[in-house]
């Protein structure tokens, strides 16, 4: 009896017993349940690194969706004012330690916010025989502070701030300076009684208006002059009457704004008036409007002077501007009304930097606004009694509020972010010297008080157009020659057109950017009917060489060997080319006068030397190479017993292209074409280097554009940590993400799809 192999023979080889097989069985699902694993983790790495960047870019924006709060973290009794001489303004200077107090005797009193602790006390220059009658105050940042009196004289104040470390700790001392000496000035010669004022300081010096209690307007020019050479000081004062408020109305509130050209009058009947007072000889009343919202009870300018907010006694708050009409004059208009508050509205307290403000009212509450945005922040409480008076740090992170019983209250304030909104990021917004609403991204100025612009629209739209464009000149060009590379071409010839054009991928997109701002924008620009000669004859040429290429004999075309058709088209292409540019400035003198971009330019169409267009193809060429690689391989793979098939049923390779290879490659040629949009919304250095960075909302093909991810690799460096701008810009890296993400996750969807409905073929 012979012994069993642990092994057969077969055929030279030995095969694997049963123990053996077992074996490798176990070692085969051991590698399946590893790749299965391994597959699978992989893909959870990919998925989790998108959401940490999802996580990342959220924890940044996150910020701008916290609602301001206001804190109240004291109250005391005011340890300078008393109800029977009231503060008539107060100031809380930049590091939130000191207020100065301005009482209607014409004291002006420094206490510390934490603890009431009086630091100093000043005067106001006063006539002995003369009372007080009212207080006004300019731009919180200069801090002129006037005081009227019942005999029209007035004086002016300023409090300021020096800054010292001894012991290496801050010390704030405050003092009073005097800009017009430590005197009176008389504003009006009839010795009346003056019931409102207005300063302000202007290139012309400082423009005093005032309204006396027997209804004149009054407006005086104070301008200093030193003495190059002795050192002296002259003060030289300038009289005015403007002309009386229509019918019986009485002045109540003035405004003058800082460039000393305007000034607004809110009367006793709930109307406004506008003057003009840039040549104060000849001032006239420009317009008179009612507010159609109550009394008016309140009227202060936001910083920049170029608007004002309005308060009534029905709560009502609202912002206006001045703006220059058709006629070229200067008119008022109601642009945006904000929540009211509770009560009638007692005081109106803009910030110092920003287009925001405080409204308090009679009943005890402040409201946060925000007047660009259009941003209602909130309306708190802070005291029983009606608020008096109101001041906000410069900083904007604290404010002390004073009642009629002088009572004081301080709170801490966090709005950071005001300025962002749905509205101002999404929707069209009403900025500050612009005829009408509109969507604008301009984020920083040479101005201090400058009004950011952050709508992202102009950047979405920018971003679209960038790649619309580039996809329409690689769209056909891609998709076309990855199926005649793939299905008519030569192997041969495949074998080096396919890795030539895959090669372009590795071409560093600065090169593309560069070559297409410093030459091709030129060149176009220079060439322009050469453009639109190629893009209607090249077509034309293609077809009638085909034309003409079917009309040959058979014994003519049978030398070329099939798939090397497309090399007879190069030399037309070359040829047409060079046509079409030789021949472009005698088109623009025999059709365009000479110049095809001063012929846009008088048709109204605009025209920039880097634009659209010159992304277009700059973008089109480093898209190309990523729709050709992925469409050709998937026109390629196509089963070729399908194609086969149809030839033998009869039908022509154009008509198998159509109906059989389409339709089965159709998930890999969409993919292509995703593929090539998503690389061409994530393009930054060719957008960055030829489009002009010009926000603009618009698809014309001779303007620029800028896109989300060119603003942010210009503008996130030179910007602030944590601040709006930073923040903003996140923003938008987490919408292109959101953008990107969306696309291809519907592209992956209808690809399916697609999958699906070919997958019997």
């Amino acid at each position: 009896m012979s012994e069993i192999s642990p092994s057969r023979r077969h055929g030279g080889s030995l095969l694997p017993n049963t123990e053996q097989r077992k074996r490798l069985r176990k070692l085969r699902m051991l590698k399946d349940r590893l790749s299965r694993y391994g597959v699978t983790a992989a893909g959870m790495a990919v998925v989790g690194a998108l959401a940490l960047i999802f996580i990342y870019l959220f924890t940044e924006v996150a910020p701008l969706l916290r609602s301001s709060s206001v804190t109240v973290t004291g109250a005391y009794a005011s340890p300078v004012s008393t109800p029977a001489d009231p503060a008539e303004h107060l100031v809380l200077e930049r590091y939130e330690e000191i207020v100065a107090s301005f009482s209607r005797s014409g004291e002006v009193a420094f206490f510390r916010v934490d603890d009431g602790q009086v630091l100093s006390r000043h005067s106001v220059p006063s006539a002995a025989d003369a009372g007080f009658s009212t207080l006004a105050a300019g731009q919180s940042h200069e801090g002129l502070v006037v005081y009227g009196y019942d005999n029209g004289a007035i004086g002016i104040v300023q409090p300021e701030y020096q800054l010292s470390y001894p012991n290496d700790q801050r010390l704030i001392t405050p003092t009073l300076n005097y800009p017009l000496g430590e005197q009176t000035w008389l504003l009006d010669e009839a010795e009346q009684p003056l019931q409102a004022l207005a300063i302000q300081n202007t290139p012309a010096g400082i423009q005093v208006a005032a309204a006396t209690a027997d209804g004149r307007l009054l407006l005086n020019i104070f301008e200093r002059r030193e003495n190059l050479f002795s050192g002296t000081v002259q003060i030289i004062q300038q009289r005015y009457t403007l002309p009386s408020l229509p019918g019986e109305a009485q002045p109540v509130h003035l405004l003058v704004d800082k460039s000393g050209h305007h000034l607004v009058v809110a009367d006793d009947r709930a109307h406004l008036h506008y003057y003009a007072i840039d040549t104060p000889a000849a001032a006239h009343l420009g317009m008179s409007i009612p507010t159609d919202r109550g009394q008016t009870t309140a009227l202060k300018f936001l910083v920049g002077n170029s608007s004002f907010v309005l308060g009534t006694d029905t709560g009502s708050v609202s912002q206006w501007f001045i703006l220059r009409n058709a006629d070229n004059h200067h008119e008022l208009l109601s642009v945006r009304d904000f929540n009211s508050v509770p009560g009638a509205v007692t005081e109106l307290t803009p910030e110092y930097m920003r287009k925001g403000f405080l409204a308090a009212d009679d009943q005890g509450h402040v409201g946060l606004y925000y007047a660009t945005s259009s941003n209602n922040l909130g309306v708190t409480r802070l005291q029983q009694e009606p608020v008096s008076q109101l001041a906000i740090s410069p900083i904007n992170g604290r404010l002390v509020a004073l009642n009629q019983q002088q009572q004081l209250t301080r709170a801490d304030v966090w709005n950071q972010h005001p300025e962002i909104s749905f509205r101002s990021l999404w929707q069209e917004v009403w900025y500050e010297g612009r005829a009408e609403p509109d969507y604008i991204w301009q984020s920083s100025s040479a101005s201090d008080e400058f009004e950011p612009k952050m709508s992202l629209v102009p950047l979405t739209v920018g971003t679209l157009k960038a790649a619309f464009f580039a996809m329409l000149f690689a769209l056909p060009l891609g998709v076309m020659g990855a199926i005649y590379t793939a299905y008519f071409m030569t192997p041969k010839l495949r074998g080096v057109v396919k890795p030539s054009i895959e090669i372009m991928e590795a071409l560093p997109t600065v090169i593309l950017g560069f070559l297409a701002g410093l030459w091709l924008a030129p060149f176009l620009e220079s060439h322009l009917p050469a453009v639109f000669s190629i893009l209607l004859l090249m077509p034309l040429l293609m077809l009638a060489v085909g034309w003409s290429w079917s009309r040959l004999p058979e014994v003519l075309r049978g030398k070329v060997p099939e798939g090397w058709e497309a090399a007879i088209l190069v030399i037309p292409i070359l040829l047409t080319g060079w046509f079409c540019v030789a021949l472009s400035p005698h088109v623009e003198v025999w059709f365009f006068d000479g110049s095809m971009r001063q012929w846009f330019t008088n048709k109204g169409i605009t025209y920039d030397q880097r634009n659209a267009l010159v992304v277009g193809i700059a973008m089109g060429f480093a898209v190309i190479p990523t729709i050709f690689s992925i469409a050709e391989d998937a026109v390629f793979n196509v089963p070729r017993h399908l194609t086969q098939g149809s030839l033998a049923l009869g039908a022509t390779r154009w008509q198998t292209v159509v109906g059989v290879v389409l339709p089965t490659a159709s998930p890999g040629i969409f993919s292509a074409i995703m593929m090539g949009f998503g690389r061409a919304v994530g393009e930054t250095m060719i957008v960055l280097m030829a489009t002009g960075n010009s926000p603009v909302v618009n698809f014309n093909i001779f303007e620029g554009m800028r896109t989300l991810s060119a603003n942010i690799a210009v503008e996130l460096p030179e910007t602030a940590i944590d601040s709006t701008h930073f923040r903003v810009l996140f923003l938008a890296a987490l919408v292109l993400l959101a953008m990107t993400f969306i696309v291809n996750t519907l592209a992956e969807s209808i690809r399916q799809r697609l999958r699906a409905r070919y997958s019997n073929l």
